[in-house]
């Protein structure tokens, strides 16, 4: 197997999101907007400018914009090798592209591109298998934010446990403490109050009402042979979405760590 980055990874998906081409660019390329659906994120707004995804404590993706065309295109690298914990330069950068284009009835396309080179490694191969499953749920958020939050900041709240057992025993679990119903139904979970927008593979989308509006993602997934993660991130969005998250977040780690896994 050769040791140079020369074997080609691409991913390749648009979706149609509500809003002007001005509003899209606010959420795809602005610090502020990248913060109100995907991963809390700084970047200077300007080609060659500095980027960071924040992935939790002490884990994140560096990278630079590489071009910058309001508000139509924005390309940016993310360092892979850095990412993987790989040797500099064992693979190319990651780049990812993003086209907006605007459609009638005040929607735009939004066509995404990642792409890289590396040597061919099983590791190569399972980081590209799993990004698409990991990446286009986020998207789902993006349609959200800009239906109903557009150019807001958000505040966001992240919390996770382990538990012994599958991923698919955990989600079962989180199903019947969440009384799940189907897209559209209504749901109330520790006192929030919301609407059901999407049920995924061991994930769901909850668009919240009430006590504080915004976006909720609920979720399972492998963390190691015996374990699996079930983790819960809302991105908020008012005035009191900082007091909220204070007074909330160990009782959402509690509910979390509470939940009964069948065996």
């Amino acid at each position: 197997m050769s040791t140079t980055p020369t074997v080609p990874y691409r991913l390749e998906f648009s979706v149609e999101v509500p809003g002007t081409p001005e509003q899209v660019w606010q959420a795809i390329a602005t610090a502020k907007g990248m913060s109100a659906w995907f991963l809390p994120t700084d970047m200077e707004e300007r080609e060659g400018g500095a980027l960071h995804f924040s992935m939790g404590p002490e884990m994140g993706s560096d990278g630079h914009v590489t071009d910058w065309d309001p508000p139509r295109r924005i390309v940016y690298e993310e360092d892979w090798a850095a990412l993987m914990g790989k040797e500099p330069g064992a693979v190319s950068p990651l780049t990812s592209e993003f086209l907006v284009e605007a459609q009638s009835g005040g929607t735009c396309v939004v066509r995404v591109t990642s792409s890289g080179f590396g040597t061919g490694a099983d590791w190569e191969s399972e980081f590209w298998d799993e990004l698409t499953p990991n990446w286009l749920p986020f998207f789902d958020n993006l349609r959200l934010y800009l239906a109903h939050f557009p150019g807001q900041e958000a505040t966001m709240l992240e919390v996770t446990a382990s538990h012994p057992g599958t991923p698919e025993a955990l989600w079962a679990a989180l199903r019947d403490a969440l009384e799940l119903g189907a897209e559209g139904a209504a749901i109330e979970v520790r006192g929030v109050t919301g609407t059901v927008e999407r049920v995924g593979e061991r994930q769901t989308l909850i668009r919240l009402a009430t006590p504080v509006p915004g976006v909720l993602n609920v979720f399972a997934f492998d963390e190691s042979l015996e374990t699996a993660l079930v983790g819960v991130r809302a991105y908020l969005f008012s005035a009191d979405a900082e007091d909220y998250v204070r007074r909330e977040e160990s009782a959402w780690r509690a509910w979390l760590q509470g939940l009964t896994v069948p065996a």
